[in-house]
C-alpha cells in the first residue's frame, strides 16, 4: 500500500467514525474507475468535506489538476491538512460558497473536463446552470446523492425536504436530454448520475 492509498484509508476511517458524509463505497469505485478511464486534465469538485474524494480522484489520475470547493471552515481546514499530508500536487482547496465561486469561474471563462458534484443537494439545479458553460465538449458531471434516500424517485417526502427533492428532480430532468447523455442509477447507494456534455444543440 503506497502513501496516498494509506492516507485515503485513514481519512475514510476517521470520517466514518465522526459521521462526516463521504462518497459511499460502490459509488466511490465507479468514480475512481471513471476518472482513471477518462484521465481528465482539469477536475472541479463541489463539496470537499475532508478531502477524501479529491484524493481518491487524484489517486486515479495523477496527471489531473483538481480544484475543490468547501464552505464549512472546519472541514476546509481539515481537508487542507489531509491533502498536504498526502504529499500530492495540483489539488487546490478553496474556502467559499460554491455558487459564488462558480459565478466567478464563468465570468473568467474557466473550463473543466470533469465535475464531481457533491455539495448541497438543494443547489444542484442552480449549480448545473453555471457548470454547463464551463464544461469542455465531452466533459462529464458526476453527481452524487441524486436519489436522496429514495425521495426523488418516489416523489414522497416531508415538506422540509421539498427544496432538495425538487432541485434534484429538475437536475435529473435536464441532464436526461440534450446536450447531455446520462446514465442515472437511483438504486445504487444514495443514487448517482453520470452526464456527458455533448455541446450545445445548434
Amino acid at each position: 500500500m503506497d502513501k496516498l492509498e494509506k492516507k485515503i484509508n485513514e481519512i475514510k476511517a476517521k470520517a466514518l467514525t465522526n459521521h462526516v458524509p463521504i462518497v459511499r463505497d460502490v459509488t466511490a469505485k465507479v468514480l475512481y474507475d471513471l476518472v482513471m478511464a477518462e484521465n481528465p486534465m482539469r477536475i472541479l469538485e463541489i463539496g470537499t468535506a475532508v478531502g477524501y474524494s479529491a484524493l481518491l480522484m487524484k489517486s486515479a489520475s495523477n496527471t489531473s489538476s483538481i480544484v475543490t470547493i468547501e464552505k464549512d471552515i472546519d472541514r476546509y481546514n481539515e481537508a487542507k491538512d489531509n491533502i498536504a499530508n498526502a504529499g500530492v500536487d495540483n489539488i487546490i482547496c478553496i474556502h467559499g460558497d460554491a455558487y459564488e465561486v462558480l459565478q466567478g469561474y464563468v465570468e473568467n471563462g474557466e473550463k473543466f473536463d470533469f465535475v464531481f458534484l457533491d455539495g448541497p443537494k438543494g443547489y444542484y439545479y442552480r449549480y448545473l446552470q453555471l457548470i454547463k458553460p464551463m464544461l469542455n465538449n465531452g466533459g462529464i458531471i458526476f453527481a452524487d446523492n441524486v436519489g436522496f434516500f429514495g425521495m426523488v424517485e418516489s416523489g414522497i417526502y416531508p415538506h422540509r425536504h421539498k427544496t432538495i427533492v425538487v432541485s434534484l428532480q429538475n437536475y435529473l430532468k435536464e441532464v436526461s436530454q440534450l446536450p447531455f447523455q446520462s446514465e442515472i442509477h437511483l438504486d445504487v447507494d444514495d443514487g448517482y448520475a453520470i452526464s456527458r456534455y455533448k455541446g450545445e444543440v445548434k
